[in-house]
Order: C-alpha cells, then sequence, then structure tokens
C-alpha cells in the first residue's frame, strides 16, 4: 500500500451562499460537486485554457466546491507526437500560470489535466487550483500501452513518484501519487486524485487513498468510446464508489478531442456510495456541467 501525505488549503464561504445559512447546502454537511467536459480542439492550448476558465465560471455561480475536467485537457489527449514538443508543454506551463490567477476569489478547487515536465521526464498529470494558487500536481500512476493506447511512447509511469516537488508557473509544489488535499470551512472534505488507467487496474490508488482518509475520489479520464465502454465505466466507478464507502467523480474527454482514430463520448458521472447521483448528457457536441450534491454526512 502507498502512504499518503497530506497538503492543505483554506476553503472559504462561497461569495453567493443566501443571506441565511441554513439555506446553504454546505450548513448540512453537502458539498456541491461539478464534472466539468469541455470542447476543446487538439494542441490548442489557449483555447482550450479559455473553455476551461468559462466552465469554472458557470461553476462558481452554481456554487460548487469541487470541478473536475478531462485528462489532458489543456493540451488535449489524442495529439500524439505533438506531446513531446516544447513550444506546447512551454504553452500549458503558461495558460496554467493564467488559469490560475483566474481562480483568485472564486469558490471551487478545480482539477485540471496537463502534461508536466519533471526530472527528464513528461508525466500526464492531473492539477489543483484553487483561489490564485497551485496546491499541487498528481501524475497518472498506470500508463495504458494495449490496443489502440501507447502512451509510453511520451509518458513516464507514476506510480513510484511520492513526496516530490515540482515547479509549476513559478510555484513549488508537492508532486507525487501520495497527496490528499484536506479542504476546511463549513463541510470539511478530503479528496484524491487519480486519472484514467488507475481505476482499470487491480489495484487503484484510491482504494489506498479511501483507506487514509479521502471522502471524494476524483478520476480525470480522456477515454475514447467503443461498444459497451460506457457500462463498463459506469460499472467501475459506481464500485469503488461503493467499495471505499465514498463518492466518486469521472470526467471524460468530448467534442473536439482528434477523431482521426478514435471516438469520444464526454461521459461524465457522479457517485455515492454505489449509487449514481448525477449523468452528464454523452456526445454532447457543447461543453457540458454535471453537478451533484455530496452527502459528507452520510459518508
Amino acid at each position: 500500500m502507498i502512504g499518503l501525505i497530506q497538503t492543505g488549503f483554506i476553503w472559504v464561504a462561497m461569495a453567493n451562499t443566501t443571506k441565511h445559512t441554513f439555506f446553504s447546502p454546505y450548513s448540512h454537511e453537502l458539498v456541491r460537486l461539478g464534472v466539468c467536459v469541455p470542447a476543446l480542439r487538439p494542441a490548442d492550448v489557449g483555447f482550450n485554457a479559455r473553455q476551461t476558465l468559462d466552465l469554472i465560471h458557470q461553476g462558481h455561480a452554481a456554487g460548487a466546491a469541487i470541478l473536475l475536467f478531462p485528462e489532458l485537457g489543456l493540451s488535449a489527449y489524442a495529439i500524439d507526437d505533438l506531446l513531446l514538443q516544447q513550444a506546447l508543454l512551454d504553452a500549458v506551463e503558461a495558460e496554467l500560470a493564467h488559469l490560475t490567477q483566474a481562480t483568485e476569489g472564486l469558490t471551487p478547487v478545480c482539477v485540471v489535466g496537463a502534461p508536466l515536465r519533471f526530472k527528464g521526464g513528461l508525466y500526464n498529470c492531473g492539477v489543483v487550483l484553487y483561489d490564485g494558487r497551485i496546491l499541487g500536481a498528481v501524475p497518472k500512476a498506470y500508463l495504458p500501452n494495449y490496443r489502440e493506447f501507447y502512451e509510453r511512447r511520451w509518458f513516464t509511469p507514476g506510480a513510484d513518484v511520492t513526496g516530490e516537488i515540482i515547479s509549476i508557473a513559478g510555484q513549488e509544489v508537492p508532486f507525487g501519487v501520495d497527496i490528499l488535499f484536506q479542504a476546511v470551512g463549513q463541510t470539511p472534505f478530503c479528496f484524491h486524485v487519480e486519472i484514467c488507467e488507475d481505476i482499470w487496474t487491480p489495484t487503484p490508488p484510491s482504494s489506498a487513498a479511501a483507506l487514509a482518509g479521502a471522502e471524494i475520489l476524483l478520476n480525470l479520464s480522456a477515454s475514447n468510446i467503443t461498444i459497451g465502454k460506457a457500462k463498463t465505466r459506469d460499472l467501475l466507478c459506481r464500485s469503488q464508489s461503493e467499495r471505499c464507502q465514498a463518492a466518486y467523480a469521472y470526467s471524460a474527454a468530448g467534442p473536439g478531442e482528434s477523431t482521426t482514430d478514435l471516438a469520444w463520448d464526454g461521459q461524465g458521472a457522479i457517485f455515492e456510495l454505489g449509487q449514481t447521483l448525477a449523468q452528464a448528457r454523452r456526445f454532447s457536441l457543447e461543453p457540458t456541467l454535471t453537478l451533484a450534491d455530496l452527502d459528507l454526512g452520510r459518508i
């Protein structure tokens, strides 16, 4: 079992909370989570960042505390060897800096997907942003390298990355699969981040995270669609939420990803203790934001 460390952040009360706090869901141990599937353009990092920020503003207006985005959402997933282009990786880091600044004063903690360089390797990462800061980054532990997947061509597996510090957009932040993010506020909560293939393995990193106290498990995914795959994803995520006695949120790539070899359905879903709380509309040609209130008291 991997060990887990914690990096804390302060979650402040929402700016749009109603005057009487009794009517706020956060007064009743509820946490509003949003699964976001933005429109993308392959390798157009500026466009992708703007689409991401638009959904962040929508989530803020809806009173969300957490917003989850797809895997490699800033670069797009299906761009093959462009992932090794220095100009693209520099643009990702620059847009991460702009996006981080843009979250200042906003309610949600945002988890976005980006390729990041570290110690001579390239990692497929989930980056956690909140109120003008980068709180940490989590690498994809297990890389698919079968059938239509060949991620080891570009990325380094993150399963053994623990207790590291990475520099992102001028900020030194925790880096590894061993991070728990702890929020404090009206309804404290603890969450963990894993990426796509991680949930398809016999021992997902989220299992260890749940044993260490994570109540909310987040999965950034690209995950092309094939016949029957949507049901499999649903089964994996729903069963993991039951097995871990937690909430589990999943966001897959949608409109705009390259369809040269693959197809995408933008499946997004939120589960709690084995029950489905919300699902995004699949195959939408427009961005989607799917919201659900998690019952932390019940969890």
